[in-house]
Order: C-alpha cells, then structure tokens, then sequence
C-alpha cells in the first residue's frame, strides 16, 4: 500500500480516546471511500472491521491495531454481541476506536444496534455513512437505482433476517405490486424463494433482473438475466456472494451505460434500451 493521500487543508473532526466512530467503507473500491472515513483512518489506535473491507483501506491506518470482525452467511463469524463487548472494552480502555463497516453502517449492517448499545453503555459515538453498494455497486454495474423513464420509487430489502430465513415480515406481494424497482441484498441463499414470491404476486417472470457479485473491485461480476431464469442462471455462471440483486426495467439501462465495458473499447449494446427516442431537453 501506498502512502494515505493528503487530507486537504482544513479542520477535520478529532477522534479523542474513548471514543467510537461507526464508518462506512463503502462497498469496495477504496476510491469510494469519504474523506471523514480517511481522517479516522488516519487517527484510530484501533480498527474493527467487516469481511468486505478491502486491505487497501486498512494500510490507510498503519498505526493502528487491526481486528476482524467480519459475518459472512454460512461462514463461522464472529457473534454480533461480542463485537459490541469488544468495542466497549476498547472505548473503556480510552482507545480511540474505528469500527469500519462495509457500505453503509445504517443498510442492513448493523450499525444501528452497534450504535444503541455503546449508547447504553455511556460511550460517546460519531456516525460516517457511506456508500452503500445498493447504490454504488449497481452504479459501477451501469444500472442507475432510479431513471424518470422507469421508476419514482425504489425498494431496498434483505434477503435473510436474524434468524437467516427470507425475512417473514416483509409484504412480498406489496413489495411486488407496490414498487417498480427491487434492491436485494443479501439475497443469493435465497434467491430461489424469493423470485418465486414475486413471480406468484404478480411479477412478470420476464423482469428484468441483474446480480452484480463482488461490487466495485476487480472481482466484480454482473449477470444480466430475468425473474423466472435467475437461479438457474446464477448456478450455471458459478456466482457466489457477495452480491446485490436489482429486479426492475432500470436494469435494460446497462445496455447502454456500461461505462466499463466502454471504457475498454466495448460500444453500447443499445443507445435506447427503453425505445423511448432521444429524450427532450431538460427544462
């Protein structure tokens, strides 16, 4: 890793002893990354991070002490109570503690319980939000999460609960019926299900759907598919979480925004996925 790029000059927030600040890393390209993340970076003595934080972001913090704490589905993880034990200890110990989180802290990752607890606890807490890769990572895939064309709302749901059942307090069938774009995360485990509820709701089964694995880094892979073809679909091509699933009409948009596909020299697939003509001027 690099030298960590130069803060410019102004007064940044200090991170003090005993303190804890929930940071989103964003989904994975450390070039996404906010300047207020980069500042505790460079401040932590110690950093708790997630699975999906790349090991670029972390050489941003060599003076700091390294612990993982990542929870990847059906891989051992480390107990969500004890990840809030160990930031309370370190808070207690007058450590000035960074717990980076992939995404957004407040999008299915648990920040919002971390943060209530180290309140409970008298610890004095800092949210950064990031860029949750329902957003970003679609982005870097071509898909915009929203386009007048398509859509005046947006979804955003998890695939697995508490329990890592296909939560059972979601309406699917208003979901379906209600929304004209879906963003799943966490949804690969149960992508089977999950189709097949929106599909007996009323979903066309030729929806368009998109899976985008590993967002945002060199890894990432985008499949472009449908409701009824998604899961077979998805085994043929071998893809493995992480994931984000976008079900709706602003994926045919990929056809022409696939702006790395284009930056190698691809041309568009289709000007015009939404056969609408060439849009009138912005008033």
């Amino acid at each position: 890793m690099t030298d960590s790029p130069a803060l410019p000059d102004q007064n940044w927030p200090v991170l003090l002893p005993g303190w804890v600040w929930l940071c989103g890393a964003g989904p994975g390209d450390p070039g996404l990354l906010t300047l207020h993340a980069l500042n505790a970076l460079k401040q932590a003595d110690v950093v708790i991070y997630d699975a999906l934080v790349q090991e670029d972001i972390l050489g941003w913090a060599p003076q700091a002490d390294h612990i993982y704490a990542g929870k990847r589905g059906g891989k051992a993880s480390a107990k969500q109570r004890d990840i809030s034990l160990k930031l309370i200890d370190l808070a207690h110990a007058g450590k000035r503690v960074l717990r980076l989180k992939g995404g957004d802290p407040f999008v299915f990752g648990r920040g919002g319980e971390e943060a209530q607890t180290l309140v409970q606890h008298g610890i004095p807490i800092r949210i950064i939000p990031g860029i949750s890769a329902g957003i970003g990572g679609l982005a870097y895939a071509g898909i915009p999460v929203t386009h007048r064309d398509v859509n005046q709302s947006v979804t955003f749901v998890t695939g697995h609960d508490q329990s890592g059942n296909t939560p059972s307090s979601l309406d699917w069938r208003a979901i379906a019926q209600g929304s004209q774009v879906i963003v799943i995360y966490m949804g690969m485990k149960h992508i089977a299900r999950i189709s097949q509820a929106l599909i007996d709701a009323g979903r066309p089964g030729a929806e368009p759907v998109a899976v985008v694995t590993t967002a945002t880094t060199e890894a990432q892979q985008v499949l472009e598919t449908t409701l009824a073809t998604v899961v077979e679909d998805i085994e043929t091509a071998g893809l493995t979480p992480p994931a984000i699933i976008c079900v709706g009409r602003s994926v045919l948009m990929r056809q022409a925004l696939d702006w790395q596909a284009q930056a190698a020299g691809e041309a568009p697939r289709d000007t015009d996925p939404l056969g609408r003509g060439r849009p009138a001027e912005s008033a």
